[in-house]
């Protein structure tokens, strides 16, 4: 585990660690147990287990331990939460989102040009590895899927085809509801793991 994110990683689950348990459970569509102090969180369509005495998790129906980036970003989903507010119904870009606009263009290299790379010439595609993670199609570009990434928290990714003419291009798309719900880092963080678990994903179902 690299350095950088075993910090994070460290740091969040003593964050977690000293919450409250059941008001996490009352402000976020999560399960806790007191007898096992065990959080199950949705996640991409998998539950998983947090598990607050051995600092574990692990996928509930096969034990399989997530890869560190979503490992954090879930311990960050718990340990930061707010009370929900509520808010408009709208697509953003990370530039929209406070303090997103400063990590856009390292967010553009390492995640939406790999989308474009995987997608552009093939947009359909998208929809075809967008079911593994639970996404739905939607109407937007040439193809795009929505995600539920927590019960809360939904993405959209968009691809347009290029042409002679005309670049492809993408992008991944936030609600805002999504500022109070997790660090800016993880809001960047849960964009660039759905967009390598999609690129994996094409690339296994084109073999």
């Amino acid at each position: 585990m690299e350095t950088n994110y075993r910090i994070a990683y460290d740091k969040w689950w003593q964050d977690l660690k000293r919450k409250v348990p059941e008001e996490i459970a009352t402000q976020l569509a999560v399960t806790y147990s007191n007898d096992t102090r065990q959080f199950v969180v949705s996640f991409f369509n998998s539950e998983y287990i947090l598990d607050c005495n051995n600092e574990t998790i692990y996928r509930k129906t096969d034990g399989h331990v997530p890869e560190i980036m979503a490992s954090i970003i879930m311990l960050n989903y718990l340990a930061y939460s707010h009370p929900l507010q509520t808010s408009i119904k709208k697509w953003v870009s990370l530039k929209e989102i406070p303090s997103g606009g400063l990590f856009y263009p390292a967010f553009y290299k390492n995640s939406i040009i790999g989308l474009i790379k995987a997608f552009g010439n093939q947009a359909k595609q998208l929809l075809v590895s967008a079911v593994a993670l639970g996404g739905q199609p939607a109407s937007f570009g040439d193809a795009s899927a929505i995600f539920q990434a927590f019960p809360e928290i939904p993405l959209c990714v968009t691809i347009w085809e290029g042409d002679e003419e005309i670049p492809a291009n993408a992008t991944i798309l936030y609600d805002p509801s999504i500022e109070p719900l997790l660090h800016i880092e993880s809001v960047i963080g849960l964009g660039m793991y759905l967009a390598n678990q999609l690129k994996q994903l094409a690339t296994s179902t084109s073999s």
